[in-house]
């Protein structure tokens, strides 16, 4: 009987140890820092690389990163059905041009999908909600600014008695754009769909990893917390 393969590690083609590449791709992806803040940063730690490689390594391996990480949630949460879900949209400039970035976000503040459109009307918002429903499930109640869009989409997909609207009642989701809006200005803005669509959905799921909620929880429960994400994102890919 042969023997089972191991599956080939995607690092076996780099020289730095995985121990470099997951912290240069966490310190680009949580923190507002350039390519050439990390890159000076890193070298007075003694590790000097290139801009250019922060450049490679993140763009190689954060969507591996944000995958492992988004599976093992969903594996967790995949059967919890008292969810309630937020939807807002947000623009975002690129050469000149706006688009939209669309985001759901349940009720502990966690983003569950990014997706980036050039438009803002029924199609773009019925594709965002199928892609959203069909990778976490159905939620218990979706709340939603008063676009019109929401309801023409949720109509179609049969669950528009689950549509809330309030005066405040999506801050949860607008509160959520801030920490990529600072990221957003350290890189200096966007060129491509492509590149946004790639960066927001890495970056909303490395910022769940590290969401620990401190003003919530006391120093000590924070500590253990941190230490579990620090040691849990050590040991993606492994």
């Amino acid at each position: 009987m042969p023997r089972p393969r191991k599956p080939a590690s995607p690092f076996r083609y780099f020289n730095s140890s995985p121990e470099v590449i997951r912290l240069v791709v966490m310190m680009y992806v949580r923190y507002p820092l350039s390519l050439r803040n990390v890159e000076d940063l890193l070298f007075e730690r003694g590790i000097d690389i290139c801009h250019e490689t922060v450049r490679l390594w993140w763009n190689r391996f954060g969507p591996l990163f944000a995958g492992d990480i988004r599976r093992q949630r969903v594996s967790r949460m995949r059967g919890f059905r008292h969810w309630r879900w937020h939807l807002d949209e947000m623009y975002v400039k690129i050469n000149g041009e706006m688009v939209y970035l669309w985001r759901a976000v349940d009720h502990e503040g966690e983003i569950l999908e990014s997706y980036v459109t050039k438009t803002r009307d029924k199609a773009a918002a019925l594709r965002f909600m199928k892609k959203a429903l069909k990778r976490h499930g159905s939620p218990e109640a979706i709340t939603t600014d008063g676009l019109r869009s929401y309801r023409a989409a949720m109509k179609e997909l049969g669950n528009e008695d689950k549509q809330e609207i309030g005066r405040w009642a999506n801050n949860r989701c607008e509160n959520s754009h801030l920490s990529f809006r600072r990221r957003e200005r350290a890189m200096l803005r966007f060129r491509q769909m492509k590149a946004l669509q790639k960066f927001a959905s890495v970056h909303a799921n490395v910022h769940n990893h590290f969401a620990l909620e401190r003003h919530l929880i006391d120093r000590q429960t924070y500590r253990q917390r941190r230490s579990a994400a620090l040691a849990e994102w050590q040991s993606l890919m492994a």
